[in-house]
């Protein structure tokens, strides 16, 4: 029989969750425009976001811009390292609603954390242009920091672990469906996240007084 108690903890994701995440925002104006629309297409021709994944996952920027060299040249290197170093640009703003809903969670008594894909050398842009994300989350873990990665089991246990959570009463707000998936097969609470709205109201449905 599925546990009834309502939940007590609830993990976000960041990008695409809580923030607004656009590569092309950190380019645009300083990289030829069809460059950039052929760096963000979806199909990833330029590596781009391949390379980030390698950087979430613990990778170093100095030990990753010799293989974006090696695979796509020393030009498309220069625009990745400039990329990273801008990675604020391309935070534009909060996902809309997403600040509310964390407050009427922590109003009603239920803890907030976060867990996210991240590189350990730009996760610190999410908090220096959202600064009340840091205020109101009570702790984050960072792939890139712990050299873990969504959707594999082992980063899930460490969340259990440091924020003491208890996977029945605990639900997690991602909006890549593998990700759900891994947190709900250690028996978390899933919630595929496609805007604030429908979040507060899955948050409801699994016990949330908001």
């Amino acid at each position: 029989m599925a546990d009834a108690r309502p939940i007590t903890d609830v993990v976000f994701d960041f990008c695409g969750v809580l923030v607004d995440w656009q590569c092309h925002c950190a380019l645009d104006g300083h990289v030829d425009a069809a460059l950039v629309e052929r760096i963000c297409a979806d199909d990833d021709p330029c590596g781009f976001f391949h390379y980030e994944d390698l950087m979430d996952g613990g990778m170093r920027l100095d030990d990753v811009l010799p293989i974006v060299e090696r695979e796509h040249g020393k030009d498309i290197a220069g625009i990745y390292r400039y990329y990273i170093e801008h990675y604020g640009d391309a935070l534009p703003a909060m996902v809309l609603g997403m600040e509310g809903l964390l407050r009427d969670l922590k109003a009603a008594g239920v803890h907030v954390w976060g867990l996210t894909n991240w590189a350990e050398e730009t996760f610190h842009f999410a908090f220096e242009r959202f600064p009340q994300l840091e205020e109101l989350l009570e702790g984050t873990v960072v792939s890139g920091v712990e050299r873990l990665h969504k959707p594999e089991a082992p980063i899930y246990r460490l969340a259990e672990e440091r924020f003491s959570l208890d996977p029945a009463t605990t639900a997690f707000v991602d909006d890549t469906a593998k990700n759900v998936v891994g947190a709900e097969a250690l028996g978390w609470r899933g919630v595929r996240f496609t805007d604030a709205d429908g979040a507060r109201d899955a948050l409801r449905t699994l016990g949330a007084a908001i």
